[in-house]
């Protein structure tokens, strides 16, 4: 960007994954944190995206747009607002929760429940599987009955979890696995959830709008620290997990 050309974004070459981003003080303020546009989905990039503060968000019609919004919208794990109905819903247990036990059906649902067509093409799904397959991306699932009623799915670097979609098929189910993922966060000493783009929905929950500036200089040390190994997660917190909940287990031959 130019201060002839204010409107002007570059445009990142989709055969070069280690082309780097322009710095995010150059994202436009209308649409509010729009910083580059091409490039491509590749676990290089991703990582690169993720660890300067930058996401990718764009329809499927159309080429890659990368992001940095000012202010951004963060949860501090320990700050997570409990309403009186979610906490008498925690209390009931009829449910199970789990984590990267069913990352692609929760890929899946929350790509479903995106109204008037999704975000979440199927480029965005598949990049972010990947990532999942290589340790750096993660689910929580909510169960009932075998059903799956609720989940989330986020990109981890260091301690720090971005958070990147949730979904619910029953009332609070996305509350409850953002309740026990704050949690377990908290347990490994991850304080911080980056919730990107504010909504109602997570300021209800306790989510804070943080002015860019100060969100960079926490996304630093945080995704510079040795965080969890690479691979599957498993709670290491007391959780329902009632069987009579839980998916069955796909059949073994």
């Amino acid at each position: 960007m130019t201060a002839q050309n204010p409107l002007r974004l570059q445009w990142l070459d989709p055969r070069n994954p280690k082309e780097p981003f322009p710095s995010v003080d150059h994202a436009l303020r209308d649409p509010n944190g729009l910083l580059a546009i091409g490039g491509d989905l590749s676990v290089h990039r991703l990582l690169s995206a993720y660890s300067q503060g930058i996401f990718p968000w764009f329809n499927p019609d159309e080429p890659i747009l990368w992001w940095a919004p000012d202010p951004r919208a963060v949860l501090y794990c320990d700050r997570l607002h409990v309403s009186r109905s979610l906490h008498r819903r925690l209390r009931r247990e009829d449910y199970a929760v789990t984590l990267d036990r069913a990352f692609d059906e929760v890929i899946t649902a929350c790509s479903e429940q995106r109204a008037g067509g999704t975000w979440l093409g199927g480029a965005m799904q598949l990049a972010y599987l990947e990532l999942f397959r290589r340790g750096h991306a993660h689910s929580v699932e909510v169960w009932r009955d075998g059903k799956l009623i609720g989940g989330l799915y986020g990109v981890v670097l260091g301690r720090m979890f971005f958070g990147e979609s949730m979904f619910s098929r029953a009332t609070d189910g996305s509350k409850i696995a953002l309740y026990y993922l704050c949690r377990q966060l908290l347990a490994w000493d991850m304080p911080l959830l980056d919730c990107q783009v504010g909504s109602a929905h997570l300021q209800r929950m306790g989510a804070e709008l943080l002015p860019r500036e100060l969100f960079q200089k926490q996304l630093g040390p945080a995704t510079a620290s040795p965080g969890r190994p690479l691979g599957s997660w498993r709670f290491d917190i007391e959780v329902p997990q009632s069987a009579t909940h839980l998916k069955p287990p796909a059949h073994q031959d």
